[in-house]
């Protein structure tokens, strides 16, 4: 009987083995060099604008989770074959594991990370992984005498092989032994390998949460805004049941970024460096950042990866600084075009100096009355109202660099994204949901504008028929998002409904259909409603 399956599962234990102490041995640096992470992530930077945009318009916020879930299926079966390789040829799969780890060392200097400490979790991994294989073999098998000839994979007689040899490993016609499978080793030697892993990771979380930003985030307390703005109005609110709730709760707001492991950073550790073609460089800590006057900002913010009727946006309550007046103190010099934002994690961002006084940037700290969620920037981000995500809300930001685009490209330019990108004019249809019954129906979404003075007009069109003037909710501040209903009597049969927004400026959102890349997506929210 053929028993190469049990050679595949020593392969695929050998490399979780790796894993786990490279993770584990990440834990001590930072948790993004662990291999599974920089491997992914990497695959994440090399692909295409164009293929990045399938990839998100098709798994969306499960983006992530599906590069993971395939790195970790081919890692397995290569493992896999690895340990198949070596029922004849155990120093293959030894160095195929050797070559596995050097493979994540590479795509962990390929990251933005800018730390040569970054590839040795990798090159920990794959050592182990490789070790792990060849104690496994070593002890998974042994020699027995062989009476006659013997083919391989030939079950041996318990009387000559033992009661534990159960599958022969290799045999020569005539020789003297042959090699097989020790049932006992093999559990010993596994299960070695499972538990010390196990321990590994056990410790390697243990590490992470010492040094997590849990703690941190909950010791944090957010000073009283120099400026606080009233409770938002209920008016802001649309009156109808099952509308999109005006501020966005934390746990709902959408997350779009590159960081497959979420950056842990102490409030205590954290630093904001001002630099590059400035006069005046200098340094800030989260002490110094609370010291500063606080004001809050309703605003609303969107990944440029939206696609019509998206819900890649969302509206919150900020509290934090304004950021112009930190640039003024370092002191911008002449030819400056840029600001480049870094987050901890290396990730760039561009962000135009032209104009960009007008939009009021902000260092935030805080979200709807909490100290920022880990994963949306504790402790601190960047929120600059009016433009796209990818060119202004660098989340966990850890240097603001004075450049130029020429000298400096940032993470989304050098893939083909646009360098300016102002929140184009658009709107969305929310409701109704799913199939609905015949009468008086209400057609509801949001709209938003930030060029101008907000919404102005939104307009719904049903199967193609003259435009109607829907409701609008009140809009707080021209930087939020407006909600809008229209009552309809709903008749049986499918409809196509369309929706349109006008700004304060007259301009009336855009028809054309275009898709995200580079500088974000434009056309109409069409729905089909099907009405019993």
């Amino acid at each position: 009987m053929n028993r190469g399956w049990v050679y595949a599962v020593l392969g695929v234990l050998a490399a979780a083995f790796g894993v786990a102490i490279g993770t584990l041995a990440a834990a001590f640096f930072d948790a993004a060099f662990s291999p599974v992470e920089v491997v992914a992530s990497t695959a994440i930077d090399i692909p295409p604008a164009e293929v990045k945009e399938w990839a998100t318009s098709t798994f969306g916020t499960a983006t992530k989770s599906v590069v993971v879930g395939c790195v970790v299926a081919v890692v397995i079966a290569v493992a896999a074959w690895a340990g198949i390789q070596s029922r004849q040829r155990p120093a293959f799969g030894v160095q195929v594991m050797l070559i596995a780890g050097v493979v994540g060392a590479v795509a962990a200097l390929l990251r933005p990370v800018g730390s040569l400490l970054a590839p040795v979790p990798s090159l920990v991994a794959g050592g182990a992984a490789a070790l792990a294989l060849w104690l496994m073999l070593r002890w998974s098998t042994r020699e027995v005498a062989a009476v006659g000839t013997v083919e391989v994979s030939e079950a041996l007689p318990a009387e000559s092989a033992g009661s534990d040899a159960v599958t022969v490993l290799t045999a020569t016609e005539g020789s003297a032994d042959v090699r097989v499978i020790d049932r006992r080793g093999l559990l010993l030697g596994a299960g070695g390998v499972v538990i010390v892993g196990a321990a590994a990771l056990a410790g390697a979380r243990w590490l992470q949460d010492r040094a997590s930003a849990v703690v941190s985030r909950a010791a944090a307390l957010l000073p009283a805004a120099a400026e606080p703005l009233p409770a938002v109005p209920a008016a802001a609110q649309a009156p109808v049941p099952g509308m999109t709730p005006f501020v966005t709760p934390n746990a709902d707001f959408y997350r779009i970024d590159t960081a497959l492991i979420v950056p842990q950073v102490d409030a205590e550790d954290w630093s904001l460096t001002f630099d590059g073609m400035v006069t005046r460089p200098y340094t800030i800590t989260y002490a110094d950042l609370l010291a500063m006057p606080m004001v809050e900002r309703d605003v609303t913010i969107m990944c440029v990866s939206n696609p019509i009727g998206g819900d890649y946006i969302g509206t919150a309550r900020w509290l934090g600084t304004p950021l112009m007046p930190l640039l003024a103190n370092a002191g911008i010099e002449t030819g400056a075009d840029q600001l480049l934002s870094t987050s901890v994690d290396g990730w760039t961002c561009s962000t135009p100096l032209d104009g960009l006084a007008d939009f009021e940037p902000l260092l935030a700290i805080g979200m709807n009355g909490e100290p920022l969620p880990i994963d949306h920037g504790f402790p601190v981000r960047m929120i600059i109202p009016g433009l796209y995500g990818f060119i202004s809300a660098t989340k966990w930001v850890t240097r603001i660099q004075a450049t130029t685009y020429a000298a400096e490209p940032a993470y989304w330019t050098v893939r083909g994204w646009a360098t300016d990108a102002p929140v184009l004019t658009g709107s969305r249809i929310d409701l109704p949901k799913g199939r609905v019954t015949a009468g008086p129906t209400v057609i509801a979404g949001v709209a938003w504008a930030m060029a101008g003075d907000g919404i102005s007009r939104v307009e719904v069109s049903v199967d193609d028929g003259a435009w109607q003037d829907a409701n609008l909710a009140e809009q707080p501040t021209p930087r939020t998002w407006r909600q809008w209903w229209l009552d309809w009597e709903a008749t049986p049969g499918e409809h196509t409904v369309a929706v349109r927004a006008t700004n304060g400026l007259g301009e009336v959102q855009t028809s054309e259909v275009r898709d995200v890349v580079p500088s974000g997506a434009t056309g109409y929210d069409v729905r089909v409603i099907d009405v019993a």
